[in-house]
């Protein structure tokens, strides 16, 4: 879907409070953004959750149920990672929720998010490896 996806900012949330991205999953989004270029959302299905669909961008994340028209479920925005954040603490955010049932879900929804992340960034050509780093002494 070509475009930059909105309708998380056209609708007004059920719900806002503060929230934390685990940092592995935050790590994960950064770097399928990266690759992706930045042209437009990346998008991932949802495995088990019919319709949903994640709009990953910079700025938002967003749950869209497909079956009724995009409409916003549940988004993550407002980022807040530290300058000197390191790679293992968690990233504040906002939390906005849209409909009744997204508290419910929220778990199983983050759960999968990360699992499609990961498996989304295999999905590339193999060619990074880890390397020892050189001994000082």
């Amino acid at each position: 879907m070509p475009g930059r996806y909105t309708r998380h900012d056209d609708h007004p949330p059920l719900d806002e409070r503060p929230a934390e991205i685990p940092a592995e999953c935050y790590n994960c989004a950064r770097l399928a953004l990266i690759r992706s270029g930045g042209a437009g959302p990346v998008w991932l299905n949802l495995p088990g959750l019919s319709d949903l669909k994640l709009a990953l961008m910079p700025d938002a994340w967003v749950v869209a149920d497909w079956q009724k028209g995009q409409m916003p479920i549940i988004a993550w925005s407002d980022f807040c990672p530290a300058a000197d954040r390191a790679l293992h603490h968690a990233v504040p955010c906002g939390l906005r929720t849209y409909t009744g049932s997204a508290d419910r879900m929220l778990d199983t929804v983050a759960l999968i998010i990360h699992r499609q992340l990961r498996a989304h960034l295999k999905d590339g050509d193999g060619q990074a490896e880890v390397v020892p780093l050189p001994d000082r002494s």
